[in-house]
């Protein structure tokens, strides 16, 4: 298992966005981009949480196979902001986003495979005030 904590300068609380257009989330962190993976997790309603994705300390990315032709990943070293874009979403993906870090720092993971982006997760702390609530709707 792959224990993540967040920790999370800023993340918008909630955004609404009708299906078939497209997402942009920033999530400005209190660490080091280049020091450390990042990740993308979203819950459902009701549901269990559902790997997105990792970026990776040197910058490249790995998706969940499931969601890779709909998110991708970006960021700006220079503000620690990390960059989650969805397009053509629909009404399946309302959910809460997570934004998360890894625990393990460049300098402790010389000689380790890159985690997965299917990798089994468990969160640790309360995510309560990290997280981005993404509604879908008719209207």
């Amino acid at each position: 298992m792959l224990w993540l904590f967040c920790l999370i300068l800023f993340f918008p609380g909630s955004m609404v966005v009708r299906p078939g257009q497209s997402l942009t989330i920033d999530c400005k962190v209190s660490y080091s981009v280049t020091s450390y993976y990042s990740a993308w997790i979203r819950q459902p309603a009701g549901k269990a949480l559902e790997w997105i994705g990792y970026m990776y300390s040197d910058g490249s990315t790995a998706y969940s196979d499931k969601l890779k032709s709909k998110f991708s990943f970006s960021r700006d070293t220079g503000t620690n902001t990390i960059t989650l874009r969805g397009q053509n979403l629909q009404t399946e993906d309302t959910a809460v986003y997570y934004c998360a870090r890894h625990t393990v720092t460049l300098t402790n993971e010389h000689g380790l495979q890159k985690p997965r982006a299917d990798t089994q997760l468990n969160l640790k702390g309360s995510l309560n005030s990290r997280l981005c609530h993404i509604c879908l709707f008719c209207m």
